[in-house]
């Protein structure tokens, strides 16, 4: 059934989300690392020229910075390297001036080895403290308690001689992990959680969300090979079964969901979660059997397959089969952890991935630099622990800082300053903004659309047929509006026979140097080209 109005829809079901990695956006104190005041800078960048209606900030909390900041020292504070709660607030503040919602890394599974609750917990046995992270003993031959590892590399579990026994970190040994069922730790994460919702945020972004809960009984986990989207070393080479997303999982997901509730009497708070999980029934699940867990899990499927029309259409409609009855779907291409979009597919697929990501069925979210095309870099040595433990290539390629102008250090920080990591290439948002047929000016025309299409924003998907192989073509409709997308994955021109859905109107091409009606009886998609027709 066609949806006739939109009062049901939540900003963050109609909305775009953008993802800033703040060390990376904008530096305003000149030491090479981006910070608060240099978000604020950019809004009217984001909310005028960019267009996007939800931002997410990568963490900024008090650490050691081991991890980048998701070793958290403190839950409820500000790093002096990003700035201030007082810099925090005012972002808030002018974030909701020109409309934009704001949402917050919050890193519940772990924290640092710098955290007080941790140096009191490791300080002796019968610490107050202590039961607020995992400590087992060794095995009678003073092996780990199981077999579990780290995401990092090697045994999840380092050994302390002062009190004898060992802790586990899921991933880095800086990263103790939390005792998430001692209701002293749920409290005080709670009250983490209500601190940031008091200062008036719209909601988090939970990171590893379904690793708080593992087996109480640790039993070890299935030796057998699974391999993952990306190189993990030896972290393959088990079932995950045991250390990560115990049943009890959805009681914990429930309870944060409640709290979000309570804010949301006021203004509508939400989360949405990272969960790698590819069976799909189980990542389904987080949603809740009454929708009342996550209000979306995040879905990585598309980064796990090939760029291929089938593969991506396949990933399409078995998400729309196994979600739950009213639950929101959701998409994403790039974040901090993944190559750039272009670097995966070229630059000219780029664009006919900002059209798939941005036309389908959900709320997607968007990864700072993409609008401009941002390829990943390249480094011959890794400040990412990732690289550094599994000597593999590091996340830092995708964390290079945001391409400003044509300015020296590309406008991010002053020319006598040296990144933290070095500018990728010489993409940048200044000429792209004047430029007609530029990768930001089709975000712009997309995002654009977006806002005013009710069947981009809340109408139903069907996959159409009778298309060429290497096309993927869907329909998106409401009661008052009909959208046709068209997305060629060929370096070939394609041609198309759909005069069975009547007449169109062509609204937008990637290449954005076509405009004109189309005739559904003979489509001609030039090589990596999408079209959206809308449909008389």
């Amino acid at each position: 059934m066609l949806e006739q109005v939109k009062v049901n829809y939540l900003w963050w079901q109609t909305g775009v989300i953008y993802q800033i990695y703040p060390r990376s956006f904008k530096d305003t104190t000149n030491n090479g690392v981006g910070d608060l005041n240099g978000i604020i800078e950019k809004l009217d960048y984001l909310s005028e020229t960019l267009g996007v209606d939800c931002l997410w900030l990568s963490p900024f909390y008090p650490s050691p910075q081991v991890d980048f900041g998701y070793d958290v020292a403190d839950f409820t504070n500000v790093d002096p390297l990003f700035g201030t709660l007082a810099d925090f607030d005012r972002l808030v503040q002018a974030s909701h001036q020109r409309g934009l919602k704001l949402i917050i890394d919050f890193v519940p599974n772990h924290s640092s080895d710098q955290h007080p609750w941790f140096i009191e917990s490791r300080s002796s046995k019968d610490n107050p403290k202590r039961d607020w992270y995992i400590w087992k003993d060794a095995k009678p031959d003073g092996s780990v308690p199981n077999n579990w590892l780290s995401v990092f590399g090697g045994p999840a579990w380092t050994w302390e001689e002062e009190t004898g026994q060992y802790y586990l970190h899921s991933f880095l040994k800086e990263q103790p992990d939390l005792n998430w069922r001692n209701p002293e730790v749920e409290a005080a994460m709670f009250d983490a959680m209500r601190f940031w919702l008091d200062r008036g945020i719209d909601g988090f972004r939970i990171d590893v969300a379904h690793f708080i809960m593992k087996d109480p009984d640790f039993r070890d986990n299935p030796i057998e090979n699974k391999p993952m989207h990306r190189p993990m070393g030896e972290y393959t080479s088990q079932d995950h079964i045991h250390d990560i997303g115990h049943e009890d999982i959805h009681e914990a997901f429930r309870k944060i969901r409640r709290l979000l509730n309570e804010y949301s009497q006021t203004s509508e708070r939400m989360c949405v979660a990272e969960i790698h999980e590819f069976n799909l029934e189980k990542w389904a699940s987080y949603y809740g059997d009454n929708l009342d867990e996550l209000h979306m899990p995040f879905n990585f499927l598309t980064l796990t397959k090939p760029w291929k029309a089938y593969a991506i259409r396949d990933v399409v409609e078995s998400l729309e089969n196994v979600l739950p009855e009213g639950a929101w779907p959701n998409y994403v291409l790039g974040n901090h952890d993944e190559n750039r979009i272009v670097s995966r597919y070229g630059k000219a697929q780029a664009r006919v991935a900002a059209m798939l990501l941005l036309t389908l069925r959900g709320t997607p979210t968007l990864y700072y630099g993409d609008e401009i095309g941002m390829p990943s870099a390249e480094f011959a040595q890794s400040l990412d622990p990732w690289g550094q433990n599994l000597e593999e290539a590091g996340r830092d390629g995708c964390r290079t800082p945001m391409q400003w102008d044509a300015g020296p250090n590309a406008g991010f920080t002053e020319e006598s300053v040296t990144p933290w990591l070095p500018i990728s290439n010489d993409v940048h948002v200044n000429d792209q903004v004047s430029e007609p047929a530029s990768m930001l000016r089709l975000y712009q025309r997309l995002l654009a659309f977006r806002k005013t299409a009710s069947a981009l924003q809340w109408g139903s998907y069907q996959t159409v047929g009778n298309v060429p192989e290497d096309c993927f073509a869907y329909l998106r409709e409401t009661e008052n509006q009909r959208i046709l997308v068209l997305l060629s994955f060929s370096d070939e021109q394609q041609n198309l026979h759909l005069e069975s859905l009547g007449t169109g109107h062509l609204l937008l091409s990637t290449h954005l140097n076509k405009d004109h009606n189309v005739d559904l009886a003979d489509i001609t998609l030039r090589p990596h080209e999408g079209l959206l027709i809308e449909l008389g």
